[in-house]
């Protein structure tokens, strides 16, 4: 219905076709006709009637079809001897709706009628003749409608098929390319990660064991070790996910925020607002955001308190995460791999992001994702 062809948006050239094929045949029906007060007005108004319906061909082609048919075998009646032009155009748009048998019986019966009623009319040979040549063309003329009409369906089902196929190409190749990146991190990653966290517990270990102060910067590799290997599972499941298990959303932000308060981060998470479902795309955007806010309070902000909050909206899913560190107005903050990822994150969904110091200090990151409820 939306489609244009030539710029010209398709309800509009639907109503450019059918006036123009009412104005032809009104111009048709007044060249061979002389018309009076009764009948004759009565057939100009269905030769009107015939050509206005084909507006609606694309909506409704069954009652376009049976409309400008009645109004073919009226006009007829009417002594208006006009090819029934807005009937082959309505063959046309029936067929390509797929309605081939329907457009076959309808056309069929047109036919007989509208020859029962010639014979009628014309008398002797030459009126028989007539008759027949008619009848010829119209049968000539409905044909050539049912083929164009059945030629484009058939284009336009393989034009449908062929992109059903290149989706389906591109979403294979995807999925190859994710499962190839997904082994290229594990082969590269996951060794030397597991052997840089065993090293520093051990080291860590040996330490205490002696009494000695465990040095921070030991202390330090030893949780990034395993934040980054809780981190790598993390993206190799997402990586390997075949639509078997659910990714994380919603519903793993409070998992976020306790594990942040383990840490001596005293954190608190606020929901606000009639909570509902969203989008898969949504839920895992959020919690994103909300994973690598808290992680940048821990490691970097110097802070001692953090709230998250959620806003479930009717038309958004709006968060805010703010903290009491270090942070100063004027400030710019400087742009890393993690500010970066949520603002594409964020863009991605055609949502809205904040990150910046607060005026009272700390920092904030405040987003706002639309929600489609229709979908």
């Amino acid at each position: 219905m939306g489609r244009r062809r030539f710029g010209v948006p398709a309800g509009v050239g639907d109503w450019l076709i059918a006036v123009s094929v009412a104005a032809l045949m009104l111009r048709t029906g007044s060249s061979g006709a002389h018309p009076g007060t009764g009948p004759d007005l009565l057939g100009y108004a269905l030769l009107a009637v015939g050509g206005l319906a084909l507006a609606a061909r694309r909506r409704a082609p069954v009652v376009v079809l049976a409309v400008t048919g009645l109004c073919a075998v009226g006009y007829q009646t009417a002594g208006f001897d006009v090819l029934a032009v807005a009937y082959l155009v309505a063959v046309y748009g029936a067929v390509r709706a797929g309605h081939r048998a329907l457009a076959v019986t309808a056309s069929v019966t047109l036919l007989v009628v509208l020859q029962l009623m010639a014979l009628a009319v014309h008398d002797g040979p030459v009126g028989e003749a007539s008759v027949q040549a008619r009848g010829t063309l119209e049968i000539a003329w409905l044909i050539a409608a049912f083929a164009a009409g059945e030629a484009l369906r058939q284009a336009e089902q393989r034009a449908d098929e062929a992109e059903r196929t290149r989706e389906e190409t591109a979403r294979r190749r995807a999925d190859e390319e994710r499962l190839h990146i997904a082994r290229e991190l594990h082969d590269a990653l996951t060794h030397q990660i597991s052997v840089i966290k065993v090293q520093s517990e051990v080291a860590v270990h040996v330490a205490r064991r002696r009494g000695e102060k465990v040095p921070e910067a030991l202390l330090a590799i030893q949780e990034a070790g395993r934040e980054a290997s809780r981190e790598l599972r993390a993206t190799l499941s997402v990586l390997r996910d075949d639509d078997t298990t659910p990714p994380r959303g919603l519903g793993h932000i409070p998992e976020l925020v306790e594990r942040a308060g383990r840490t001596g981060l005293k954190a608190t998470l606020t929901i606000e607002g009639q909570q509902h479902d969203v989008p898969a795309a949504v839920g895992r955007t959020a919690y994103r955001i909300v994973q690598e806010s808290l992680t940048n309070i821990v490691r970097h902000a110097a802070a001692t308190t953090a709230s998250v909050r959620i806003d479930h909206r009717p038309d958004a899913l709006a968060l805010r995460i703010d903290d009491d560190g270090k942070a100063t107005p004027g400030t710019a903050p400087v742009p890393g791999v993690g500010l970066l990822g949520m603002r594409e994150r964020v863009t991605a969904l055609g949502g809205l992001l904040r990150a910046e110091p607060r005026d009272e200090g700390g920092f904030t990151v405040q987003a706002e994702l639309p929600v489609d409820r229709t979908s």
